[in-house]
């Protein structure tokens, strides 16, 4: 059995680098669509939901760095061009949206879309015994899972 600098799998390694460059890839694609809310709203809500999207962003901004850093110490290369991250996102660009309710309402199916995405990542760290993505999914749904329950009270 071939092991990686940190005695996994390279085989069930090799897996979880391709959810993990999926979940990068989504991530990314998610931190440009807050960027653009960020930029972007207007109205009554402005200043609530302006300072939310960038404390949203900065999350995202270090889970990206977080992921990337996982699959190179996974010994594998992350994705980094935004072809790769358009080609490998479900998550869509999110282009001139003007309501803010929209905005959130976008958000709050992007973030549904990485847990959903993390909780497969954790289940393929779990079996095959890789603690530190597992530790980082973890922490990545319980944030995430807060902010969505907070998202959906504000758009009742």
């Amino acid at each position: 059995m071939k092991t990686n600098d940190i005695g996994l799998e390279i085989k069930e390694s090799k897996v979880l680098v391709e959810k993990l460059n999926d979940l990068l890839a989504n991530y990314q694609i998610y931190y440009q669509n807050l960027r653009n809310f960020h930029w972007n709203v207007s109205g009554p809500n402005f200043f609530e939901l302006h300072a939310k999207f960038e404390e949203l962003y900065n999350a995202a901004n270090l889970a990206v760095d977080e992921t990337a850093e996982r699959i190179l110490t996974l010994g594998a290369r992350p994705l980094s061009s935004y072809q790769e991250y358009i080609d490998n996102s479900s998550i869509k660009e999110a282009k001139e949206v003007s309501e803010p309710m929209k905005m959130v309402e976008i958000i709050k199916s992007n973030m549904n879309t990485l847990l959903k995405l993390e909780r497969e990542t954790l289940e393929a760290a779990g079996a095959s015994g890789d603690e530190g993505t597992v530790s980082l999914m973890s922490d990545y749904i319980t944030s995430k899972e807060k902010v969505v329950w907070m998202l959906s009270a504000y758009l009742r």
